[in-house]
């Protein structure tokens, strides 16, 4: 069976902004470093996704230092680049079709941040078809306030977002569990 595409989502030097604000799993960047690892030494698909906005003045607004890559991310010659302008990797992308053309049918889905475009494109995988497992040590999520206005540490923002995919539009699991399923 053909290992799964590794998504690694809005890995770009804005996220690593500590005016981003409070965040969660700190480890998450070491974590998602070991897949990318992985992924690279058994040839597997891998598909770098970058957040464009359509925001002027935004950090992810071409030709802004937010945009880039962070270093330890810069995609492989080899690797599928995925430019995005909404929190869903699957809109107006043409991910669903290069996945499909390669028969690529599961997803393992790391990155930022875990309660917007984490969440939205690993729902969107899962109402697709795919079998989605979204990595919850290779995410984070930033502290928010919630819709009455309490305020909500990262990790409530985090585990909430992971408790909503679960079970319904995707498997949520750690490094460990897909490192070791991919037998390495």
């Amino acid at each position: 069976m053909p290992l799964p595409a590794l998504i690694i989502i809005d890995m770009q030097q804005g996220m690593a902004d500590p005016a981003a604000g409070e965040r969660n799993n700190p480890q998450a960047e070491d974590n998602i470093g070991r897949l990318l690892d992985a992924w690279r030494n058994a040839e597997a698909p891998i598909v770098h996704v970058r957040h464009i906005s359509r925001t002027p003045g935004s950090p992810f607004w071409p030709g802004q230092q937010g945009v880039e890559f962070q270093p330890r991310f810069l995609p492989a010659p080899h690797a599928h680049v995925v430019e995005k302008n909404v929190p869903d990797s699957f809109i107006n992308t043409g991910l669903e079709r290069w996945l499909h053309v390669r028969g690529i049918n599961r997803l393992v889905v790391t990155g930022v941040s875990t309660n917007n475009s984490v969440e939205s494109t690993a729902r969107t995988a899962g109402n697709l078809g795919f079998t989605t497992q979204v990595v919850a040590d290779a995410t984070f999520a930033f502290a928010r306030d919630d819709y009455a206005g309490n305020p909500r540490s990262a990790d409530e923002v985090h585990w909430m977002a992971l408790a909503n995919l679960d079970g319904e539009y995707a498997q949520v699991v750690d490094t460990a569990a897909v490192l070791t399923q991919m037998d390495v």
